[in-house]
């Protein structure tokens, strides 16, 4: 009897889930990665603008690299399973005003950006004007003899260049 008692009381408790925090809504939505650049999460990148929390309803703002993104449908479905994940309803928002800026990047983020062979865009503070003629770092020697070779890259927020001293191609995550 005291074994079905502890069995059933134990059953119970499994069913009791632990109160959601915020900060375990940010931890999980750090381990959702831009599907474009696949190192950096989307908290890195600064999508997330906020994360609203009322019991197990969950509501997450983002902010969009591009208003016409091609990556943001599956973004918004991989917050929706992270958060469902944790056993919470969820409601992800588009917020397009302010628009994204690289200044949100993280200094984590542009580091992994680094390692995973994008030049992190120079941080600009809202005047973009400066970083147009600004020498751009290769990624692998950070020598800054490089040229641009094409303003557009494989997406919008990205242009191709070459590094002129260790002979790489590489891609800048454009300031914008």
């Amino acid at each position: 009897m005291l074994n079905s008692l502890d069995e059933s009381s134990q059953s119970s408790q499994e069913n009791e889930r632990s109160p959601i925090h915020t900060a375990d809504v940010w931890a999980a939505l750090e381990s959702v990665k831009d599907p474009e650049i696949p190192v950096i999460s989307v908290v890195e990148l600064g999508i997330v603008r906020d994360v609203l929390l009322d019991g197990s309803e969950v509501g997450v703002k983002i902010t969009p690299t591009f208003s016409g993104c091609p990556a943001l449908h599956v973004i918004i479905h991989n917050i929706e399973q992270t958060v469902l994940e944790l056993g919470c309803t969820v409601i992800v928002e588009t917020v397009i005003y302010p628009a994204w800026t690289s200044d949100w990047i993280s200094d984590v983020g542009r580091q992994k950006l680094k390692e995973f062979g994008l030049s992190p865009p120079p941080r600009h503070g809202g005047r973009l004007e400066i970083t147009f003629f600004q020498p751009v770092p290769c990624p692998y020697c950070d020598s800054l003899n490089s040229s641009i070779r094409n303003t557009f890259g494989p997406t919008l927020c990205r242009a191709i260049y070459y590094c002129n001293d260790c002979q790489q191609p590489f891609e800048q995550f454009k300031a914008l």
